[in-house]
This record gives structure tokens, sequence and C-alpha cells, in this order.
């Protein structure tokens, strides 16, 4: 079969044929019908070899939907042809955090080597793939796989960051979202969805920006300096309730804590990096620092019944298979409205 694969550090990904993998006992195969691209994906491909840990080659694709075609030994409560979505962030599955469905947050997973699909297991961008487990799947039902397989990580991560903020998105509060791209234009639906905030939208480009709008943002400004200073006129000078940074570098994460009002959330959801300075003096009082990991099984139900009432949708540029290379290169290149997503 065909799959993207990470193969040599620092290298772009190629398109290979490789084995076509059978289930073994408890596991299920999938036949693929859409695979999302993430900017995990680059962050993982962008490490030095002292500080990759993934194993090569590796089959990308972290955000999975397809159509069961094959059945392990002992798998019960699927059958074949069920049309699925692949929960990613696998855990051990039988400790107290597994128990409440929040795998995303298993303490044991790292030390029995058990990774997500793309991020070390074999992923989604092939033609098949094997999930460890049926718990691990959650049904499609009517929804296209294509236009919302990317709600298992572009959906599900910003549904979970924005959920434990909800007590403070009451009527009234303004919620800030940085970076406008594949998971915060899902943000902002989410937001617009569950919460009566009045959301601004930050991002560099005009592009992005209208993007933003197009969405349900009420406002939208460059993510400079000037900013902070929109965001204190809307909130009297007291600063936004929650902001939501989706790059998670160091200029957004200096501006979101510049603009956070005191018992406010700053949310940092990319994957980037920086730091900041935290004590009595460095931070509105009360003011929470949140790193939060994609989301839980029971989070992923949600979602996707929030996209099947049309309240949320993924903005989507379609690539074959043998074309996945490119989509990396314009996700790279910052080109890409929404997300993209890989159709074998």
């Amino acid at each position: 079969m065909k799959a993207l694969q990470y193969r040599t550090i620092g290298a772009a990904p190629e398109v290979v044929e490789i084995e076509t993998p059978e289930p073994g006992p408890g596991q299920v195969r999938l036949k693929v019908s859409a695979a999302g691209v993430c900017h995990s994906d680059e962050f993982l491909m962008s490490l030095p070899e002292d500080q990759y840990t993934y194993g090569l080659p590796l089959t990308l694709g972290h955000e999975g939907a397809g159509v069961i075609d094959m059945i392990g030994e002992g798998v019960v409560g699927v059958e074949i042809g069920d049309a699925v979505a692949v929960y990613g962030p696998w855990g051990c599955g039988n400790c107290y955090t597994c128990a409440q469905g929040k795998e995303n947050y298993c303490p044991h997973a790292a030390e029995l080597g058990i990774t997500p699909p793309g991020l070390g297991s074999p992923g989604a961008m092939a033609e098949y793939m094997i999930v460890d487990n049926p718990r691990h799947l959650v049904p499609l039902g009517d929804l296209d796989p294509v236009t919302n397989v990317s709600l298992t990580d572009a959906g599900l991560t910003p549904y979970h960051a924005i959920k434990l903020a909800l007590p403070k998105l009451v009527p009234g509060s303004v919620a800030v979202v940085i970076g406008t791209g594949g998971l915060g234009h899902v943000g902002i639906q989410i937001l617009r969805a569950m919460t009566s905030a009045t959301v601004v939208a930050l991002d560099v480009n005009e592009d992005k920006l209208q993007l933003a709008e197009d969405v349900g943002a009420h406002h939208a400004f460059l993510s400079d300096e000037a900013a902070v200073d929109e965001v204190k006129k809307l909130t009297q000078g007291l600063g936004a309730h929650a902001v939501f940074d989706f790059v998670g570098i160091q200029p957004t994460m200096t501006l979101g804590q510049a603009m956070v009002r005191v018992q406010g959330d700053q949310v940092l959801v990319g994957v980037g990096s920086g730091s900041l300075p935290v004590g009595m003096l460095d931070r509105p009082y009360e003011a929470s620092l949140r790193s939060p990991y994609w989301g839980s099984r029971s989070e992923l139900f949600e979602i996707l019944d929030l996209a099947r009432s049309g309240a949320v949708h993924v903005e989507t540029e379609v690539f074959t298979l043998d074309d996945a290379p490119s989509a990396y290169e314009k996700l790279h290149a910052g080109n890409l409205r929404g997300r993209a997503v890989i159709v074998p």
C-alpha cells in the first residue's frame, strides 16, 4: 500500500510503498477515508536528531477517519463497514485517568511505550491503518469523513481548551484567539457556539483575519503590540477573560500575558516554545496559565455532535496521497486556509 512517511531526519516526508498491515488480536484495520495535516507533524519533523524520539520510518497522520475493513481476534462492539473517526491520544485504558476517558493524560502511556498514531505509531496517511483497540474509534454516522476528520485534533484540542474556561466566559466577557489557522478558526466557532463572549481574533495578515471574521469573530486585529491596546479598549482597560494561544511561540505568549485580566485564563495550545515569568508581581492576580493537551474520548463525541448540529465546520483543502508532501510545503509557507486533508 502507499503511505506518507518521515524517513530521514531533516528531510521532507516521502510517499512510499509498504506492506499492508494485518490486525492482531484486539486490533481493528481501517481503510482510510481521510487524514489531517497538522503543525504538530511539522514540529516533529523539525526536531534535531538528538531530540527526535518517534522512530523511523514513521507513517504520519494523527487525525484519521475510515471504514472498518478487518477485525482482529477478540474484537467486539464494532462491525466491518462501520464509518469511524480515530481518537488519537492512546493510553493504557486501565488506570483511573483512562477510566474517565482522559487517555490524553494517561500517566502510564510513556512508560508502556504507547504512542499516538502518527506520533510514534503508524498513522493515517496511508491506504490502511491499524487501530490498537476499538475503544479508540468513534462513530462518524452521517458526517463526511473528509470535511470532519480534522475535528479529531483541530476540533477536539480547542474544544477541550475552551471547555475548561467556560466558567469565565459569561455574558459580557471577552475571549481572545491568537492564531486563526487550523485550530484557531475552529476555536472561534466553538466559542461562538458555546459562549456569549465577545470573540477577538489576532493573526499576522489580513487573509487570516478575514478567515476569522468569516467564521464568526466579532473583531479581528493584527497580532502586534497595538493589539493589546485594542483589547484593553474593548474591556475598559481590564483585559481579556481568556486568551487562547494557538501558536505558542515567545511573541504570542508575551502578547497573551499582556492582555489577560485579573483572574483571567491564558491557555497555551500551540506547540511552539517560549517561557513566561510567573510570580506575584509578574502576572495579574490569580490569572491562570494552562497548557492543555488534546482532549478526552467523551469530548470527541461532543465536538462531532457540535459539527453534526451545524455549529462548527473545518475549512479544508484536499490533497491526494501522492500530493501529500505539497500539503506540508503549503503548511510551512502559511498558505493554507484552515486545514489540509489527505484523501488516499
